[in-house]
C-alpha cells in the first residue's frame, strides 16, 4: 500500500462505524472498460487499470509497484482487500491480498492463465475466475493450504459477481449457458453443486449483480437496472435515467447505491449516487478514466458457511420429480423417455443414454460428474418434445432433486412419492459406460 493510501484510511477510520455511507471505498479506474469482454474470454481492461482507495475528497492507489490492478473485494471484517494484479505488463493477472492499513501485498494464486474477479468466501476460502484454454472457469481456493477446486463445468465463460448471504456464489454466464449470446445471472454453492439460473424469466441481458441491504439482487439489464426480490418469480425493472449502468452497485443504505454510470457509449463511466425512491442519479466522482467496481471498506455480515454434501463418487444422481412441471408448457402425457447428452472434445453433443419417464413425469438417472450435461424429452414415437438449449453440470458425488424440467428455483415440490422410486430406488445409469436404449416408454 502507498503512504498516501494509508493516510486516506487513517483520516476517516476514527469516523467510521460500519456504515457504508461514512466509510472509505475502493474502486477501479481504467482508461478503457469492456464490461462484456469476459464473455469472449477477453480482457476487460485492455489499456490497464488501477484500484484506488478514496475518502472524499482524496483518492490514492491501493498498492504500488504493479503494472495493473482491478477487481477489489473487501473482506467481511473490513480489514483486507482482495484484488487482481499484474506485476509486469505482460504478466498474467493473479489474485493478491493486502491489509487496508498497510503492509506488503501477498500473492494468493499462481495461475498459468489470468486469475481475476476474486471474492472472499467464509471458512478461509475465496472464489475467482481463471482463464483456462481461452475461457473463464470458476475456481475456489483455500487461503492457507492453497488447495484449489474447480466449480464450473459448462462450456463458455463464467465470472463471479458476489457472495450471497446464504453462502451461494452469484455469477454471470451466457444464456443459454455455453452460448455466446447475452449474459444471465446464476448461482452455485461453494463446492460447485446446485447450479441454477437465479430466475427463469430470462431477459435480454442480465449482468454484474450484487445483493443489496434489503436482500434483493440488483443488476444491470440491456437498458438500465432491475432487481430480483424474494417473493416474486420475475425481475422487477428499476427507475434509472437513460444511459448505461455498469452493474456492481455498492449498497449505501436500503434506499441508495453508489453506481458506475455513463450517459452513452461515447462517455466514460463515473460514480453516481442512485436514490431508489426517486430514481435519480447525483454526481459523486468523475475523472478522465472509467470509474467502476465501487466497494465500501467497512465490515459486513458474514455469509452462511456452506457444508459440502458431496460423496466420494465419480458420478452424480439426478431425480426429476415431474418433467411436466416446466415453464415450457409440456403437454400432459406427452413424455415417454429422456435422453442425456454430454459434450465431446470437439464441442459436439454426445449421447450418453436414455431413460424411461414414468406417467407422473418422474425419472431417476445416474450421470457423469463434472461434465457438461443436457436433457432431451421424447414422446412415445421418439420425437422431441423439448430439448435444453444450453448446458449445466452436476458435481461428482452430488445427489440432486429437481422439481421439474426448467421449472424455476422458486417452485416447491408436490407432496407425493414419485412413481419411479416406487418401482426402484436404483437410478438408470447414463454415464456413457453402458449404453441404454428405450423403446416405447410408457
Amino acid at each position: 500500500m502507498t503512504l498516501a493510501a494509508a493516510a486516506v484510511w487513517r483520516s476517516v477510520a476514527a469516523q467510521t462505524s460500519g456504515s457504508a455511507a461514512a466509510a472509505p471505498w475502493v474502486y477501479t479506474a481504467a482508461p478503457q472498460y469492456d464490461r462484456d469482454a469476459w464473455m469472449r474470454g477477453g480482457e476487460r481492461f485492455p489499456a490497464g487499470a488501477q484500484v484506488l482507495i478514496a475518502a472524499t475528497p482524496s483518492a490514492s492507489p491501493l498498492v504500488s509497484g504493479f503494472a495493473a490492478t482491478a477487481d477489489p473485494n473487501v473482506s467481511f471484517d473490513g480489514t483486507k482487500v482482495l484484488f487482481a494484479g499484474k506485476k509486469g505488463p505482460k504478466d498474467a493477472w493473479q489474485v493478491w491480498e493486502i491489509a487496508v492499513k498497510g503492509g506488503e501485498p501477498r500473492q494468493i494464486t499462481k495461475c498459468s492463465g489470468d486469475c481475476v474477479r476474486p471474492f472472499y468466501l467464509p471458512g478461509g476460502r475465496l472464489v475467482y475466475a481463471q482463464r483456462i484454454q481461452g475461457r473463464f472457469v470458476l475456481q475456489s481456493a483455500e487461503f492457507e493450504a492453497g488447495k484449489t477446486l474447480q466449480l464450473s463445468y459448462a462450456p463458455g465463460n463464467a465470472m463471479p459477481t458476489d457472495i450471497l448471504r446464504d453462502g451461494r456464489i452469484l455469477f454471470e454466464a451466457s444464456f443459454p449457458m455455453g452460448s455466446a449470446s447475452a449474459p444471465e445471472i446464476y448461482t452455485v454453492y461453494s463446492d460447485g453443486s446446485g447450479v441454477e439460473s437465479y430466475r427463469c424469466d430470462h431477459g435480454p441481458r442480465r449482468q454484474a449483480g450484487k445483493q443489496g441491504v434489503s436482500g434483493d439482487i440488483v443488476f444491470a439489464i440491456d437498458k438500465g437496472a432491475a432487481r430480483f426480490t424474494s417473493p416474486l418469480a420475475k425481475q422487477v425493472d428499476m427507475s434509472l435515467p437513460a444511459g448505461e449502468f455498469a452493474g456492481d452497485p455498492m449498497p449505501i443504505s436500503p434506499n441508495s447505491f453508489l453506481v458506475a454510470w455513463r450517459p452513452d457509449a461515447r462517455a466514460r463511466y463515473s460514480l453516481r449516487t442512485w436514490e431508489l425512491s426517486r430514481g435519480t442519479l447525483s454526481p459523486f466522482m468523475a475523472s478522465e478514466s472509467n470509474l467502476v467496481q465501487p466497494a465500501a471498506v467497512t465490515p459486513r455480515p458474514l455469509p452462511n458457511l456452506h457444508p459440502s454434501g458431496l460423496h466420494d463418487w465419480n458420478y452424480a444422481n439426478l431425480l426429476c420429480l415431474n418433467a411436466y412441471t416446466s415453464k415450457q408448457n409440456v403437454p400432459a402425457g406427452s413424455v415417454a423417455s429422456a435422453k442425456l447428452y454430454t459434450m465431446d472434445d470437439k464441442g459436439k453433443a454426445k449421447l450418453l443414454g436414455m431413460s424411461p419417464v414414468e406417467r407422473d413425469g418422474s425419472f431417476y438417472v445416474q450421470v457423469p460428474g463434472d461434465k457438461p450435461l443436457q436433457i432431451e424429452l421424447l414422446d412415445a414415437h421418439g420425437k422431441t418434445v423439448v430439448r435444453e438449449q444450453g448446458w449445466w453440470w452436476a458435481r461428482s458425488g452430488e445427489q440432486r432433486i429437481c422439481v421439474g424440467c426448467h421449472a424455476g428455483p422458486e417452485r416447491a415440490p408436490e407432496n407425493a412419492t414419485p412413481a419411479v422410486l416406487v418401482k426402484s430406488i436404483k437410478p438408470m445409469v447414463l454415464t456413457g459406460a453402458t449404453p441404454v436404449s428405450v423403446k416405447g416408454g410408457k
